[in-house]
């Protein structure tokens, strides 16, 4: 008898239809797609857009906390606040009590474009097309995966 017929994979059965990660993949591709005209408006492309989500929130950041938040590497950060710097969008300076440690401050453009940028998230919600509930929900969900799959690696 195989596991098909002994009923071990019917709970995991090998169908992309049946597939949580092609969902999310899928889910991802078409919000991300989304997003591109929005931001492009902006001048952002959307891993920018997070970068500036961070600073919007927090005016000067550690470039090494940007990437614990966005859950980024020193390599992949690098580039995206580089960009924006030469946007005008951010600058980059070395704390002056720690040489190590490089600091991202918003500019007054930056502080500027979040004003433009307000409507991004209704505009993406409306697109989603969730109760407040569901998109709750969906955000805490997908909160407890990531939490959950990267505990395990």
């Amino acid at each position: 008898m195989d596991q098909a017929e002994s009923g071990t994979d019917q709970h995991f059965p090998l169908l992309l239809d049946d597939q949580l990660c092609f969902a999310l993949y899928a889910a991802s591709r078409a919000v991300t797609h989304r997003y591109r005209p929005l931001l492009e408006a902006l001048g952002l492309t959307y891993p920018q857009y997070l970068v500036m989500l961070v600073l919007w929130e927090h005016d000067t950041v550690p470039i090494k906390d940007i990437g614990v938040a966005l859950q980024l590497d020193y390599g992949t950060l690098t580039p995206l606040i580089k960009r924006l710097e030469s946007a005008g969008l951010v600058r980059r300076e070395r704390r002056p009590d720690d040489e190590r440690t490089v600091l991202i401050t918003l500019t007054a453009q930056g502080h500027d474009l979040r004003e433009r940028a307000r409507t991004v998230p209704t505009d993406i919600g409306n697109a989603m097309g969730l109760t407040p509930a569901q998109f709750d929900h969906a955000r805490q969900l997908l909160r407890l995966i990531t939490t959950n799959v990267s505990a395990t690696t």
